[in-house]
This record gives structure tokens, sequence and C-alpha cells, in this order.
């Protein structure tokens, strides 16, 4: 589905959806606790939620229906329930950015609609409308606006949930499902200082194979992970790099973000990427540094980059910078390397300019500081 919206570049602006027709979510009565303090500066990630979310149910009847806006509250769920068995559930997470004291701008839920829609159908569940993603992102940041932060690496991160509800435990896709919206504040997820994090390349486990789920955004993948990622942190490393299943040698994703290496400096440096075939997650935040670093000028490439590689054009300086993205961390250089063989250091091991200049451009973008030409960015208005 194309988005529909106004064009407009003017910096300190976001665009307004026209056109579209978004279901009507009406505020459920519930107790949401009186005079609650809103945090000062965001809580942990993920650990303090905002006063409602939004839920809506699917039934093969009626679809998907009974949208609504509630008190953040408890779900009751049958020990049976298909999702806590098998697994059978799908995620999002996108972020609003705060404007002024009565606006926040949505940052491409467009985007993000659709790739929650193609994860449910890898998973054998019914996609979401993305015009019911997107109305339910607008209900919820307008009714809990009050909670958006404002500070420069702060904003409040949306994170919708779909899942399988009927009570069996027959070895086929569920019959009913439930989808709910919730939000918090966070800053960045490595801090608000930039600086360059330690990885370590996993060599004892695989994250996706061909075939499989690894594009999808499904659990799965996330509570698969945790063993290599406790495994990386007592080696010293903040993430785990994640290597193809056939080969064990092409670089895949870092953690749950996607990787770009950088060839050269200057005008004249050339972003590498490793290619989506079906094993990596199709970031949206991979898709947004493609065309800024693209409008800047800079050449981008899709194509397999082998840890041998990283390794040797580390050494011989071909590769002079090395940077992570995804929504929750946003651009996060890349300054050491951990290997069963040894390690490496990425340039000086400090955040590198392309890094620098990419991450700035995302944030002024985040906060209408720049024009935005692709239209990225939502506004919605308490």
């Amino acid at each position: 589905m194309p988005d529909h919206h106004t064009r407009s570049g003017t910096p300190g602006t976001a665009t307004r959806d026209e056109g579209a027709t978004y279901p009507a979510l009406t505020l459920r009565p519930g107790a949401v606790p009186a005079g609650r303090p809103l945090p000062k500066t965001p809580p942990p990630f993920g650990e303090v939620f905002t006063d409602h979310m939004v839920s809506a149910f699917w039934s093969a009847d009626e679809g998907w229906h009974g949208a609504v806006l509630e008190p953040y509250g408890p779900l009751t769920v049958s020990p049976s329930t298909v999702a806590l068995h098998y697994g059978q559930s799908v995620f999002e997470g996108f972020k609003a950015y705060r404007r002024d004291p009565d606006r926040a701008a949505l940052f491409r839920p467009w985007e993000h609609a659709r790739r929650m829609a193609d994860s449910a159908r890898r998973m054998a569940m019914p996609p979401l409308p993305p015009e019911l993603f997107v109305a339910a992102a607008r209900a919820l940041v307008r009714q809990d606006m009050d909670w958006v932060p404002d500070g420069d690496d702060e904003a409040l991160y949306l994170r919708p949930v779909a899942f399988a509800t009927d009570s069996h435990l027959a070895l086929r896709p569920g019959l009913s499902y439930r989808f709910v919206l919730m939000a918090f504040p966070t800053a960045n997820f490595f801090g608000a200082a930039r600086r360059a994090v330690t990885v370590a390349v996993c060599e004892d486990f695989v994250r996706a194979v061909p075939g499989g789920t690894g594009a999808a955004k499904c659990g799965g993948n996330y509570a698969g992970a945790y063993l290599a990622q406790e495994e990386a942190t007592r080696r010293g490393a903040d993430q785990v790099v994640w290597l193809d299943a056939a080969e064990r040698r092409w670089v895949e994703e870092l953690g749950g973000m996607n990787l770009f290496f950088v060839h050269g400096t200057g005008d004249r440096a050339e972003l590498v990427t490793p290619p989506l075939t079906g094993t990596i997650l199709p970031g949206v935040t991979r898709d947004t540094l493609i065309r800024l670093a693209r409008d800047r000028g800079l050449t981008v490439r899709e194509a397999p980059v082998s840890v041998e590689e990283w390794r040797q054009n580390c050494a011989s300086g071909r590769i002079t910078e090395v940077f992570a993205c995804g929504t929750a961390a946003r651009v996060t250089p890349v300054g050491r390397v951990l290997a069963g063989d040894g390690g490496w250091t990425v340039g000086d091991g400090s955040p590198g300019p392309v890094a620098t200049t990419l991450a700035d451009a995302l944030s002024a973008v985040h906060r209408g500081t720049a024009p935005d030409p692709h239209h990225w960015c939502h506004l919605v208005t308490r």
C-alpha cells in the first residue's frame, strides 16, 4: 500500500497523512492511576510503559475487529494458548519523536506496518491491515502525548505485537489472534554518548538458515539468540556478530541490527552492507541510511562480506569504519571485533566521520530540523 501524505520539505515540519482511511479507535474507560508521575528521564529500555494501549482481535468470521484504545494492563490468556507453546507471534518496534508540546512525529510507520504484515504471513498468521496499524499508533501517541520525551537522544518507542490466542495444542496455526500496541519512553539503546562498541563473532550458533524465519520479526529469533549474546558479554563484547549457517564465514547481522562497512574516506567513501537473502531482517533504519547516504553522493553496495575480508581490510586500512543500525540504537559505531583466533580494531577504534554524519542526518529528520524529502515523518497532534 502506498503512503498518502503531503509533500513538505521545510525544516521543522512533519508530513501529514491524507487520503488514507483510518479505523475509528474509541477510548475505553478504565482505571489509569491518578496523578501517575512521568519519568524525568527515560528509564531503562522497556521497563516503564505509558498509560494506554491499543487492542484488536481477529477471527475467521470477522477478520480484524474490535480495535480499542484502553488503559494499559495485564492480559488474560489460557495456559494452553497457541502462542505460548508454539511461538506463533510477531512484533515490531518504531518510534515517535517530540516536535513541540502538542506534536510528535511517527517515523516511517507504514514501512513498519508492511514489515509486520510480512512477518505475520511467514508465521501463518493473518496480517494486520497497515491502515489499522497506523491508526493504532496515531491514537496511542495522541492519547499519551505527555509521555513523549524531548531529549535529543530520546523518543517514545512503540511496540506492536500480534499472537495466536486460541486454546489448543494441536500442531496447526491458531484460529484466533490478538493485536496489542504499547509504548514506553526510551533513550538511545547504548546510551546518549556516541561510543564505539565491541562485538564478538559467534562461531558456535547460528541465528537463521535459508528458508527459515530470519527475515521475520518473530519472538523465537530473539530467544534463540540469548545464549550467544550471553557468551559475547562474557567475552567483554556489547553485541554478537551472526554468520551464515552454511559456510559460517559470511557476516549477516549484529545482534538485532544491520551492519555497514565503510571503504575509503571523505566523498569517495563507499558503504557495503550484506544483501537481504532471506536470513537477514530487512531493517527500516538500514533502508533509511542507504537513502540518506546516496542523497549525500556516497556509493552504497549490497554485497557479501566475509569475516576474513573484514579482518584483512581493517588491517590494510581499506575498511575505515563499521557501524550497525536499528530502531533502538539508531547508528552504532563498531570499534573492536573479537574472534576465536584473535581480535582486531576498526580504524582507530572510535566513531568515524561517515557514521557520525549519517547519525546526525537521521536525527535531524527525526526532530524536524532538516528537510524530509522522502516523507518519512508523520505528524500526530494532540
